[in-house]
């Protein structure tokens, strides 16, 4: 009858170096050659019988130990940390969770207690939330400000136009070999300079990720749910980050946040943006939409971008002495949820807003790619022009709902002749303040708490500087009436 191989390279390892001995002090107390302990401890060799009471009756050990398995408990916690659903993409096989174990029991141990203390603080951040809710607070404190917001108010409150990226991208299109082919372009320098093959995955095989980088085999997967042009930005991304990784981390560092995580948010939104600066050369983006009046579907088409590509791109056209029109950018989902606000100037919060639901943006979600234009103005009497569209994210499968948001793009009324969708709106004069005015201007106001306008059909909250008018026998147009 057959016995079991008994392979205890680590727990060997894990005596000798507990005894701070040498593999040649060790093998010669063992009668054995150096290398025929090496390949024990790198369990090339399996123990025999004899070695194996050798090992106990020499370093006075049990042959229990050295057969072993590891910590039952630290093995069984080990397996449930991988089993967390942050970790499924790296779950390792079974064998690698007990060489870890074996190896480094003390290691395995703390790293059970950290996944631990996790968990622990996830479910305290759920109770708090659920408090914070049925206390009617829908946000949390100030002080427990989450680190994706720290960094979308930074890049709201920037102008939109990195020089130091800009230039970094004319970099990367400089040694790049473009025949053509941009994206196959960068596969070449991926696999040439670092080794790295692109492969496109079924989503079967890749459910919940647009891309995954394997370092073991040192390709990079993408999801065919992403469009073509979806494709070649997460590849850019890639190479953007191989090539110019410290101008990207002197830019996180020169922001100053205040997090490791926000750092991390950062990096991934200046990359997005050096991404897009390679695929959108600057002087050839900024000479096409001066040429066509900054018509996007033109713009995209030419750069073999997406339509949402194209929108973030025009907004960063703001390099000094060669610039384009001062634009500003607002993306909403369909609940209403702002996903991103960004201009040449940094967005206009306290002149425009953003949070009227009279806004066309909204509107554009009942008519999918569809382009919505329209005159606005502020209750200080701005005006501005507002082009609106949807945008389809990742292509969804049966039965899913699929992803969609809106892009809402600002200008002051002064640049109407340079943008051709100003061609659709109607010719006219100021309007006289109605819900809209027979010259097509919209009065618009910065959000519900904060606009005064009487009579507002869309109000959805009241106004934080007025009383409410709480007159039993007058009932305005409002839902809230105020004095």
């Amino acid at each position: 009858m057959a016995t079991q191989k008994i392979f205890a390279g680590p727990r060997i390892r894990r005596i000798r170096t507990s005894l701070s001995l040498t593999q040649t002090d060790m093998a010669l107390q063992l009668g054995i050659s150096p290398s025929y302990l090496n390949l024990l401890e790198r369990n090339q060799r399996p123990l025999t019988v004899q070695l194996l009471l050798k090992l106990a009756s020499v370093f006075n050990v049990s042959p229990e130990e050295l057969q072993g398995g590891g910590d039952a408990g630290s093995l069984a916690a080990l397996k449930e940390v991988f089993t967390d659903p942050l970790l499924e993409s790296e779950l390792p096989g079974d064998m690698e969770i007990l060489e870890l174990s074996e190896i480094a029991p003390n290691a395995s141990v703390a790293i059970a207690k950290l996944h631990r203390a996790y968990r622990e603080s996830l479910d305290r951040l759920s109770d708090l939330t659920k408090l914070l809710n049925q206390t009617g607070h829908s946000q949390l404190p100030d002080e427990a400000r989450l680190p994706v917001d720290e960094v979308r108010e930074k890049f709201e409150t920037l102008p939109a136009h990195f020089p130091t990226l800009e230039d970094a991208a004319a970099r990367i299109r400089g040694m790049l070999k473009i025949d053509g082919d941009l994206f196959a372009a960068l596969k070449a320098w991926l696999r040439s300079k670092h080794g790295i093959a692109v492969k496109l995955l079924p989503s079967r095989t890749m459910p919940n990720w647009r891309k995954k980088y394997d370092r073991h085999t040192q390709r990079l997967f993408l999801s065919e749910r992403l469009s073509a042009q979806d494709q070649l930005l997460e590849v850019a991304i890639e190479v953007v980050l191989l090539a110019e990784r410290q101008r990207i981390d002197d830019e996180v560092a020169y922001l100053k946040f205040s997090s490791n995580e926000a750092d991390r948010l950062a990096r991934f939104e200046l990359a997005r943006y050096a991404a897009l600066a390679l695929m959108m050369p600057y002087d050839a983006t900024l000479e096409l939409a001066s040429q066509t009046r900054y018509d996007l579907e033109i713009i995209s088409a030419r750069f073999g971008v997406s339509f949402s590509h194209a929108v973030y791109r025009v907004i960063t056209l703001q390099r000094r002495k060669k610039s384009g029109v001062p634009l500003f950018l607002l993306e909403v989902d369909q609940a209403g949820n702002t996903i991103r606000r960004s201009g040449a100037r940094g967005f206009p919060l306290a002149r425009f807003g953003g949070g009227c639901p009279k806004l066309v943006v909204h509107q554009a979600f009942a008519n999918p790619g569809q382009v919505f234009v329209e005159r606005v103005e502020t209750p200080e009497g701005n005006q501005y022009v507002t082009v609106a569209r949807t945008v389809m994210g990742p292509r969804a499968g049966f039965g899913e709902r699929p992803r969609r948001t809106a892009f809402l793009l600002g200008f002051e009324t002064s640049y109407t002749d340079d943008i051709v969708y100003c061609d659709a709106l109607p010719a006219g004069a100021p309007g006289d303040g109605a819900e809209t005015s027979a010259f097509g201007i919209v009065p618009v106001g910065p959000s519900c708490r904060l606009c005064e306008r009487p009579g507002c059909l869309s109000r959805v909250h009241p106004p934080l500087t007025r009383p409410l008018g709480l007159d039993e026998m007058v009932s305005g147009m409002s839902a809230y009436d105020f004095q």
